[in-house]
């Protein structure tokens, strides 16, 4: 099985939005058989583009996973989503594979997002090969997109494949150092023959600086080659093989999926040069637990299993999609969850395939791909290992939520029912997250985007027979105080038996941003019982919870409780609590109250084209500009901006750029509001009131 595994590969496709990724799945589904017909996008027939709003939206919301034999070679696929509202669990997912197949646009090049997605697969140091697609399209252009690689990701490129024509002319491949042609047909297939002659001098002289560029890889060819010795094809496919696990170099090859143009050569490119699942950048592959132990791969260990997703089938229930780490998983495995510190069975060993899941004949072995139906107490990010050897893989660490909506349901009285609907959601999509807001009382629903939150209710909607409705979430304005005032808060009541008394002087002062609240104790000789001080502190604190124009938390204040009269009867915690609070808002009444909003740090990345809108767009929603760095063409800006000005910005920065923009954005600071926007939000909120 040895053999097998060395020739098995296990990989993801990555590439943004709209650069027809799902096409490139469905072409190599395709042309290894896996399915019958080439599917398409806006039909709504792709392979693993199959839930509701997928087809409805035309683009992947959830990775898609599938599992075919190249000539006769194992190889296990990982598509995953494009578009930065679906793809936040993007680190589990690339914990899952041994390599990528990037996919980049040859008439958009190089997007900011692209750069973002190329950042995750080195930070791994996953081994890649590039494939330019769209060769067939209008403005199709093979250079534009090779540079953008090479400048704006900063990744040494081999050129496997270099392209016959361009744009409608575009009709196949030549394979530079095997110096063959590969003409396709209106079918797919592909014819070999020679180099067409009018591009026999441009191959000629890419073959030398190819060959130059993969010796350098290596000292003992980079010798031969000086000494002017000649090498053999099949020596320097081996040593692209060893540069590309080692990042120094990475294939480049091209087609038209739409096409289906292509696939055969990615394959064997994906076959030549990606590793198996055994084999590291310098040798066997070795497994590093959390406690930073390490563990060879083979398939005769102890099992270490890995679920890097959770998705739902309606006829199995919960899947628990698996990477097998090292060791062989058979049916009916009993497995440990070291995290829940519980043992779970693996059942029967499914393969997905789209929507669909075939048994398995066979155990699964190191890099395989596997669905475990009705698992008990494991969910996403979390290791299944042999009871006897216990072992924990770290699971990486999440993106924070970019957007937060409130969550109402359309009718009053239903909002337990959403809340445990949508909370179901939680199990198979860990970027998002659910709350309830103490301050405002809404339920909250975080994640990636809008997009992201809005198919999560369209998807509840469906399965759970409830109405979600989302709702822009209330901005978290504070209010704060200018000035100092001493004032007395005297609370008295006699209503026959024993009666209330508490009375307490305080001196409440504005303190600088960010500084909070203190309560100073200064009462001397007993004018207060030192039982009672506390009481005091306690009414400030629950009143200021409540605001005093707007109904915001009161913040950044200080309040000195220095003198005041008590009752030996009638006094009580409950009187000075109430008679801090009278003291409290005796002190708004003459001081000057301040509304704060909340200010936003946000990150910006887009074309170097379109940096001028975007800081014209921030500064007409009151921003900030802090500053721009432009690097490969592609421009970051980062801004402090209002969070209220913030609402609807994914849309906005979508249509400005054509959606080639990105941004984040976290919490950063308070600020206080203007006059004119104050006086807007108070009013609001009296008109509510009422």
């Amino acid at each position: 099985m040895s053999d097998n595994l060395a020739s098995q590969r296990t990989y993801a496709l990555i590439g943004h939005g709209g650069c027809g990724k799902t096409s490139v799945a469905e072409m190599l589904l395709f042309t290894t058989g896996a399915v019958a017909r080439l599917g398409k996008i806006e039909e709504g027939t792709t392979a693993l583009d199959y839930e509701p709003e997928e087809v409805k939206r035309r683009g992947s919301t959830q990775p898609g996973l599938a599992t075919y034999l190249f000539n006769k070679n194992r190889h296990f696929l990982l598509d995953i989503p494009g578009d930065g509202n679906f793809n936040g669990d993007l680190p589990f997912l690339l914990r899952a594979v041994d390599g990528v197949i990037f996919v980049v646009d040859a008439v958009d090049g190089v997007k900011p997002l692209t750069k973002k997605l190329w950042g995750e697969v080195t930070k791994l140091g996953l081994p890649a090969v590039f494939f330019i697609n769209k060769m067939d399209r209008d403005r199709a252009d093979f250079d534009m997109a090779l540079s953008g690689i090479r400048e704006k990701l900063g990744a040494k490129t081999y050129i496997q494949n270099l392209p016959i024509g361009a744009k409608e002319d575009f009709k196949g491949v030549v394979n530079i150092l095997e110096g063959k042609a590969y003409v396709f047909d209106d079918k797919g297939g592909a014819t070999e023959g020679p180099i067409p002659d009018d591009m026999a001098d441009e191959v000629e002289t890419l073959r030398e600086t190819m060959v130059e560029e993969i010796a350098v890889a290596d000292e003992q060819l980079m010798e031969r080659y000086l000494e002017g010795e000649e090498i053999s094809t099949e020596e320097l496919l081996a040593t692209v093989h060893k540069a590309t696990l080692a990042g120094q170099l990475c294939p480049v090859c091209c087609g038209s999926a739409l096409k289906n143009m292509g696939g055969a050569r990615l394959l064997a490119a994906v076959q030549n040069f990606l590793p198996g699942p055994l084999e590291g950048a310098d040798g066997p592959k070795r497994l590093i637990a959390a406690d930073g132990t390490e563990i060879p791969v083979s398939e005769a260990g102890p099992v270490v299993a890995f679920v890097f997703k959770t998705q739902f089938d309606p006829f199995a229930g919960q899947l628990s999609m698996t990477r097998v780490l090292t060791g062989t998983l058979g049916t009916n495995h009993e497995l440990q969850n070291p995290v829940t510190d519980t043992l779970e069975r693996s059942g029967q060993i499914l393969l997905p395939m789209g929507k669909e899941t075939v048994i398995s004949k066979e155990p699964a072995g190191p890099g395989s791909i596997i669905a475990l139906a009705k698992l008990k107490d494991t969910a996403t990010g979390q290791t299944l290992c042999d009871p006897k050897k216990p072992v924990t893989v770290a699971a990486p660490v999440l993106p924070p939520p970019m957007i937060s909506y409130a969550l109402a349901p359309a009718e009053k009285g239903d909002e337990d029912k959403v809340f445990a609907a949508m909370s179901k959601l939680l199990d198979e999509d860990i970027t998002l997250s659910i709350s309830r807001d103490e301050e405002t009382g809404d339920i909250l629903i975080s994640g990636m985007g809008q997009t992201h939150l809005e198919t999560a209710v369209e998807k509840a909607k469906r399965r759970f027979k409830v109405s979600p409705v989302l709702k822009a979430p209330k901005i978290p304005y504070r209010e704060s105080v200018k000035g100092k005032v001493e004032v007395q808060g005297r609370h008295k009541k006699q209503t026959g038996g024993r009666g209330q008394f508490g009375d307490c002087w305080i001196r409440m002062e504005g303190q600088p941003r960010g500084a909070g609240y203190e309560f100073v104790d200064a009462i001397v000789g007993g004018a207060i019982p030192r039982q009672y001080i506390p009481a005091v502190d306690k009414g400030v604190v629950e009143s200021a919870a409540r605001g005093y124009v707007a109904g915001y938390p009161m913040v950044d204040f200080k309040v000195t409780l220095y003198d005041g009269t008590f009752h030996t009867v009638d006094s009580s915690e409950m009187a000075f609590k109430i008679a801090g609070s009278i003291a409290f808002k005796a002190a708004c009444e003459k001081l000057k109250i301040s509304l704060l909003e909340p200010i936003v740090l946000v990150s910006v990345s887009c074309p170097d084209e379109y940096m001028g809108d975007i800081i014209g767009d921030l500064s007409s929603r009151r921003g900030k500009v802090l500053g721009s760095d432009s690097t490969g063409g592609i421009t970051e800006i980062q801004a402090h901006v209002p969070m209220a000005e913030m609402q609807e910005y994914a849309k906005t920065l979508s249509s400005m750029t054509g959606g080639q923009g990105a941004f984040t954005m976290a919490f950063d600071h308070y600020e206080e509001c203007p006059p004119p926007i104050a006086e807007k939000v108070i009013a609001e909120s009296k008109k509510k009131e009422e």
